[in-house]
């Protein structure tokens, strides 16, 4: 038998679980397919974000930054303490328990807007036909939708002669789960997964040495930024190490020997535990049928329109099986978006307004173009800067170490990008993220009332410094 609906999502993770609510909020006869489960094998809707990505690296930044901020900061504050300990078991236990809450939250949800959810791996046949392959075993089912929406994200990318164990050579799952500390950590790859996951075990003692292959260090994110952020990283005792190629990982008793190529020609290092955090992969394995109609593009990602159509009539998809930045808040705005677009409302995304966050401690964030692509596309524009460490508030907290920058068209004073190196910079970014949807200039920053003692001071004088008039600081 044949279960019919309006529209099936392939996928719960951050793209496909809202879409589901939003389309069922607008009437629709929604299911969605998912195939994550706990440890207890029960369904874990909530996707890479929720399970192994987002949620459970948050969870386990903050429980390294309170150990840190105990063991090198609290004496400062004139708080004295005893012998500190950290129990790894348990700061794990926690973060899974965070992870448990929120994913029965969107179980619950799920059930409030009556969502049919199918616990198993979902695969697209042609004229929009959906089979169900149960994780529970059993018979496959088969469903059919007026629409399908294909949300079924991504995976971490392997590198050949580095071949994930699951104990000694892992993946950034593998580095959410460890119970001990271990003495040398390795990490292939220095961007957004690297430095967090680097940042955690550091904070916990152990020795973190990061291996990337380009020559620059955060090349996506404004220069100024990446280099205030270099520094910081190494008083706090991350070995970076730029343009060094691994060429092979090779377990060897309880050690990790990991050959390299780089400056100084071919050399080895040997670490406990080597993490691979190379980037992500669209994730279509088992997912469309020859005869489904979908096609992907070389970059082995779902070929969509602006409107997250594909090439198969009635099928969308969102996130990172598309193109654009694999973020989950994008992923999120693409389902309500498709959602609303089949319910025959309007909807578009302004992908040039997604701010990017890395949750280092500082914290990094960044809206809109860096100063380097505008210089490379020959933009005339000005630039204003503001310290945290010119702030009341940041002193105060003792968090004063980053800056913002802010970068505006030089005739029209029209916001170009913002850029963010400090304590709380992924909530800072939200006013400049509004701005720049609605057009914003650094003035219409500048002319805004923010209160004092506040971070967000250093938005308003660094927008006031575009026209060179900040009030703390020499322009």
């Amino acid at each position: 038998m044949t279960e019919k609906f309006d529209v099936v999502v392939i996928g719960g993770g951050p793209g496909g679980y809202v879409a589901a609510i939003r389309a069922a909020q607008l009437g629709l006869e929604t299911a969605c397919i998912d195939m994550n489960s706990g440890r207890d094998g029960k369904a874990a809707l909530g996707g890479t974000c929720l399970n192994v990505g987002c949620i459970p690296s948050k969870a386990l930044l903050d429980s390294s930054k309170h150990y840190h901020h105990i063991t090198h900061e609290f004496a400062s504050h004139g708080i004295k303490t005893g012998d500190v300990s950290i129990d790894v078991e348990t700061m794990i236990k926690r973060k899974d328990s965070v992870v448990k809450q929120l994913n029965g939250g969107v179980a619950q949800l799920f059930k409030a807007n009556k969502i049919s959810h199918f616990h198993g791996r979902g695969k697209l046949l042609a004229e929009r036909r959906i089979e169900v392959t149960p994780n529970e075993g059993g018979d496959k089912l088969m469903l059919e939708a007026d629409n399908v929406i294909l949300a079924s994200g991504s995976a971490p990318i392997e590198i050949p002669k580095v071949e994930f164990d699951g104990k000694n050579i892992i993946d950034s799952a593998g580095a959410l789960a460890m119970t001990s500390v271990p003495k040398r950590l390795g990490v292939i790859g220095a961007g957004v997964i690297g430095l967090e996951l680097g940042s955690v075990w550091r904070r916990l003692g152990a020795e973190v040495t990061l291996l990337e292959a380009l020559p620059e260090f955060l090349p996506a994110a404004d220069q100024d930024v990446a280099k205030q952020a270099a520094r910081e990283f190494k008083k706090q005792g991350l070995d970076i190490r730029l343009g060094t190629l691994v060429k092979s990982a090779q377990v060897d008793k309880d050690e990790v020997r990991v050959r390299l190529e780089g400056g100084k020609g071919e050399t080895e290092l040997v670490f406990e535990r080597l993490l691979v955090a190379v980037g992500r992969k669209p994730y279509t394995e088992g997912l469309l049928a020859d005869d489904s109609g979908v096609e992907l593009n070389e970059r082995g990602q779902i070929t969509v329109n602006e409107k997250s159509q594909t090439t198969a009539p009635g099928v969308w998809a969102v996130g990172d099986c598309v193109r654009g930045p694999m973020l989950a808040h994008k992923a999120s705005e693409e389902g309500i978006a498709v959602a609303e677009l089949i319910a025959g409302r309007a909807a578009h995304i302004h992908f040039d307004t997604v701010p990017w966050v890395i949750y280092t401690d500082p914290e990094i964030a960044w809206v809109g173009k860096t100063e380097q692509q505008l210089k490379a596309q020959g933009v005339a524009y000005r630039t204003g800067s503001f310290p945290f460490a010119a702030t009341g508030r940041g002193l105060a907290m003792g968090h004063a170490a980053g800056m913002v920058k802010i970068l505006a068209d030089e005739t029209s004073d029209e916001i170009l990008g913002v850029h963010i190196i400090g304590p709380s910079a992924s909530e800072l970014i939200a006013e400049c993220v509004v701005a720049m949807e609605f057009h914003g200039a650094a003035e219409d920053l500048a002319m805004i009332v923010h209160a004092h003692p506040t971070l967000s001071e250093a938005v308003h004088e660094a927008a006031l410094n575009v026209a060179k008039r900040a009030i703390h600081r020499g322009n």
